[in-house]
C-alpha cells in the first residue's frame, strides 16, 4: 500500500526499464503547460503551479503529481499527461488501482 491519496496519479522519473529520466527539470517544464496567472491582491500577479498538476521529489526522484479531477475538467489535458508518460515509458503510480502500471498498457 502506498501513502499516495486515491485522487492522484505519479508520473516517477524513471523509465519502466529504472533509467532516470531526463532533463533533470523535465518534472516543472511538464508542470508548467499548466501554469496560470493568478491575482495576488498588487497590481502584479504571479504565474503558479495549477492545483491538478504539481512537480514533487520522492526519495530522490522527481516526480510529477496529477489531480484525477482534472480527468473532468480537462480531459484534454489529462490526456496530454497520460500520454506524456506512455511515450517516454515512464514509471506511473495510479492511486485508483493503487499499484504501480504503466498508463496505455
Amino acid at each position: 500500500m502506498n501513502d499516495t491519496p486515491n485522487n492522484e496519479l505519479i508520473i516517477r522519473g524513471l523509465t519502466t526499464d529504472g533509467k532516470q529520466f531526463r532533463p533533470s527539470d523535465w518534472a516543472e517544464r511538464l508542470c508548467g503547460v499548466m501554469k496560470c496567472f493568478e491575482d495576488d491582491n498588487s497590481h502584479y500577479g504571479h504565474l503558479t503551479y495549477s492545483h491538478y498538476v504539481r512537480p514533487i521529489t520522492i526519495q530522490g526522484i522527481k516526480c510529477v503529481v496529477v489531480n484525477t479531477d482534472l480527468e473532468a475538467e480537462l480531459p484534454v489535458a489529462f490526456k496530454f499527461f497520460l500520454d506524456f508518460a506512455e511515450s517516454n515509458h515512464l514509471q506511473t503510480i495510479d492511486a485508483r488501482a493503487d499499484e504501480t502500471s504503466s498508463f496505455g498498457a
